[in-house]
């Protein structure tokens, strides 16, 4: 009995049956006829959305709302779900900083990350990998994958200044949050 409840993977099962719970809440007609009726309300709900866009169980709700939602201009809705996900990563950020600061630091002392540092003291390859970092960075922050990682990686592998992430921030969560309502917008 023990062992029936003991998954290996427990966070990735509960992000899957997260995401086919999403599918289906979403798909709901009462859902989305609830949706497309919140009129002066909607702009709210995408803002509350752009919240949830960037904690990883979260997401799959937060992307339904967006597929669903047919705001009457979808580069406003696009901004304001921006600033939602905004806050919600620089909350990551300043829990990041505070916390897991110590764990980082003495990740760089271990000998496979000395290694890597060694292999890229090349000048040239060290600006290649803070860009790659950056990129890859910003790519997860865009995507609905959760935004925990590229703000971890930005706030532990870098030495960046919190309005720097929020203009990064606000810049790719609008970008992947505009990709999800045209998304919607081309389905209806």
């Amino acid at each position: 009995m023990r062992r029936l409840f003991k998954f290996k993977y427990p966070k990735i099962t509960l992000l899957i049956l997260l995401s086919i719970a999403s599918y289906y809440l979403f798909s709901s007609s009462t859902v989305q006829s609830f949706v497309s009726h919140l009129d002066g309300l909607n702009y709210l709900g995408v803002f509350i959305a752009g919240l949830l866009f960037s904690f990883g169980f979260t997401t799959p709700f937060a992307i339904g709302y967006f597929i669903v939602a047919s705001p009457s201009n979808i580069y406003l809705a696009a901004i304001v779900g921006g600033f939602g996900a905004l806050i919600s990563d620089l909350l990551i950020f300043k829990v990041i900083r505070f916390s897991f600061m110590e764990e980082f630091k003495r990740l760089e002392k271990t000998q496979a990350i000395k290694r890597v540092q060694v292999l890229l003291s090349n000048r040239f390859l060290s600006k290649v990998k803070i860009y790659l970092l950056w990129a890859f960075a910003g790519f997860v922050i865009a995507s609905p994958l959760p935004d925990e990682l590229g703000v971890s990686m930005l706030a532990g592998l870098t030495k960046i200044k919190t309005s720097t992430l929020g203009i990064i921030s606000f810049i790719m969560s609008s970008l992947g949050i505009f990709v999800m309502l045209l998304i919607g917008a081309g389905i209806h």
